[in-house]
C-alpha cells in the first residue's frame, strides 16, 4: 500500500500545512510506503524569485524532517529531480477535457484573492494528476481544499485508461482528516501563505507572538462573556486536549477573560507543542550534508519508478522507444 502527497515550497510552511498535511504524512508512515515530494514545479505558478524558491525548498525539506518524516520509511524528493512529471503532464493534457479544468475551483479562488492568473496556475490540476498517477498510490493525504484536484486526477486517469483501452493508471483516493481539514488563519479565513494570515512553526518566539496577537477578534468588552467558539479556541484546540479546550471555553463564557489573555495561553501551548521539533530542526541545519543525501537517494528511488511508468505510457500512446 502506497501513500503520496506533496507541498509547494512557495513560502515558509505554517501550522495549516502541518495539521492539514504533514502530520498525516508522519502518522501514515507505519501503514503505507510513503512518497512525499516538494512541488517546486508547482511553485513556479506564482512566479517567485529564483533565489527565494531555492531557499524555500531547503527550508521545507528541513521542516519535513524536523516534523517527523523518516527517510528510512518514506521517500522524500524534489519534483524537479524527476522530469518525467512534466512529460506525463503533457501526455495527460491531451486526454483532459477543457471543461474539467475550467471547473477547478482553486484557480478561481486564487484569482479572486488577487493572485495573477497564468497558464501554469490554470493547468495546475493536470501536473498534479501526473504527480499522483506516476506512482500508483492507494491514498493521497491532502487538505480539504485539494479534494477536487484528486477527483480531477481520477477523472483524467479514467479518461486515459478508456482512451487507450488499458488500465495504465490506478485510481487513487484522497485521505482527509476532517477535524483539521481546514485550519483557520489569523483572519478567520483558511490559513494560506497566499493570504498572509499564517502562524509559522519555526519563527522566533517574538515573531510568533506578533502573529498570534494579530488574530482577529470582536470588540466584546473584557468583563462580558464571549463566544467560546471563536478563532482563538479553534487554533488552541489543535494543540490542547479536549479538557483543556473546554476549560478555555468556560473562561470565555465566565467573562473577565480577555482575548489577549487567551492569545497568551495559545502562544504558551504552541511553544510547548513544537519545542522538540524546533530542537530537531536546529540539529539538521548543522548537518546539511545529511539532508542533501536524503534528497539524492529519494530522487534515485522516485525516478526509477517514474522511468518504468513512463516506458509503459510511451508504449501505450505510440511514442517510439529508444531502441531504434
Amino acid at each position: 500500500m502506497r501513500s503520496l502527497s506533496g507541498i509547494q515550497p512557495s513560502g515558509i510552511l505554517h501550522i495549516g500545512n502541518y495539521f492539514g498535511a504533514i502530520k498525516q504524512f508522519v502518522e501514515l508512515q507505519d501503514q503505507y510506503e510513503g512518497f512525499y515530494f516538494l512541488a517546486n514545479y508547482h511553485a513556479l505558478t506564482s512566479s517567485p524569485n529564483g533565489e527565494n524558491l531555492k531557499q524555500n525548498t531547503i527550508e521545507v525539506i528541513l521542516d519535513y524532517l524536523a516534523l517527523g518524516l523518516d527517510p528510512e520509511k518514506s521517500t522524500l524528493f524534489l519534483q524537479s529531480d524527476v522530469p518525467e512529471h512534466t512529460e506525463l503532464a503533457w501526455i495527460l493534457a491531451n486526454v483532459t477535457p477543457m471543461g474539467l479544468i475550467e471547473r477547478a475551483h482553486s484557480y478561481k479562488d486564487k484569482v479572486a484573492k488577487g493572485i495573477k492568473p497564468n497558464m501554469g496556475l490554470f493547468t495546475y490540476p493536470i501536473l498534479m494528476a501526473a504527480d499522483i498517477l506516476m506512482y500508483d498510490p492507494d491514498i493521497v493525504p491532502v487538505g480539504k481544499d485539494q479534494k477536487q484536484h484528486v477527483e480531477i486526477t481520477r477523472d483524467i486517469a479514467i479518461k486515459f485508461n478508456e482512451t487507450y483501452g488499458k488500465e495504465v493508471f490506478k485510481l487513487p483516493k484522497e485521505k482527509i482528516v476532517e477535524s483539521v481539514a481546514v485550519v483557520p488563519g489569523t483572519d478567520g479565513d483558511k490559513m494560506s501563505k497566499s493570504y498572509g494570515n499564517v502562524i509559522n512553526m519555526f519563527f522566533s518566539k517574538k515573531e510568533l507572538k506578533k502573529q498570534i496577537m494579530s488574530i482577529v477578534t470582536d470588540s466584546t468588552p473584557l468583563e462580558e462573556p464571549k463566544n467560546p467558539d471563536n478563532n482563538i479556541t479553534k487554533l488552541y484546540s489543535l494543540f490542547a486536549t479536549e479538557a483543556e479546550t473546554e476549560e478555555l471555553k468556560q473562561k470565555f463564557l465566565a467573562g473577565n477573560f480577555g482575548y489577549g489573555h487567551a492569545k497568551t495561553e495559545l502562544l504558551d501551548k504552541f511553544m510547548d507543542y513544537f519545542a522538540p521539533f524546533r530542537e530537531k530542526r536546529e540539529e539538521l541545519v548543522n548537518n546539511m550534508d545529511y539532508v542533501y543525501e536524503i534528497l539524492r537517494k529519494g530522487a534515485e528511488k522516485a525516478r526509477s519508478i517514474a522511468t518504468a511508468k513512463m516506458d509503459e505510457v510511451r508504449s501505450v500512446v505510440g511514442l517510439l522507444d529508444k531502441n531504434y
